[in-house]
């Protein structure tokens, strides 16, 4: 095959495409995560608890900590990563606190979102804008 311009061009625009498409699915992988999770019921802005830092110097070891008082499980997604579920906390009956830490991966700077799912079957939502210097996922 011979390289011409047209042909660069071509391969040129495939590969932007190509480049763009796992941005927007995993945005709908996340939002697929969610409604799988609430089962499409509405979400409060109160009851939950997601501390996250602004910024993270580093990608690889994001420390994030989720507390909801009475909740039964608590859902953590990264958004912007290509596996948005991170974590799923569940707390039984005799569960001294609702809270979970742990650290996480982050592809770049996204949304880290946190869900809480109560025992009478209403949800809770928190959401943290984290800032990433240096990539984990691949970056």
């Amino acid at each position: 095959m011979k390289l011409t311009r047209r042909n660069a061009m071509v391969m040129g625009a495939g590969a932007f495409v190509a480049l763009g498409l796992p941005l927007r699915a995993s945005a709908s992988l996340a939002d697929d995560a969610i409604a799988t999770f609430t089962g499409g019921a509405e979400m409060a802005d109160s009851g939950i608890t997601l501390t996250a830092p602004e910024i993270a110097e580093n990608g690889n070891t994001v420390p994030v900590e989720v507390s909801a008082p009475g909740a039964a499980e608590i859902l953590v997604l990264a958004t912007g990563n290509p596996t948005p579920a991170v974590a799923t906390f569940k707390f039984g009956a005799l569960a001294a606190s609702q809270t979970a830490s742990t650290r996480i991966r982050l592809a770049g700077t996204q949304d880290v979102v946190a869900i809480a799912k109560m025992p009478d079957g209403t949800f809770a939502k928190a959401s943290s804008t984290v800032k990433v210097t240096i990539g984990g996922c691949g970056g």
